[in-house]
């Protein structure tokens, strides 16, 4: 099995902006919460772009 480097971060950063949005959808959770899942999750995104972007073959 041979998994890209950068694909396991891309995937759980676009989970975790999924929930983030979806928490930021529903009226009654905190919004600092939301925005702070919703960040951390794009950041995985943009950390896991930029190993598949370097460790192309």
């Amino acid at each position: 099995m041979n998994i890209r480097e950068g694909l396991i971060p891309t995937a759980l950063g676009t989970a975790v902006s999924v929930t983030g949005y979806a928490l930021k959808q529903k009226r009654g959770s905190n919004k600092m919460v939301a925005n702070t899942v919703f960040g951390f999750g794009l950041a995985h995104v943009v950390l896991g772009v930029i190993d598949l972007v370097e460790h192309r073959r």
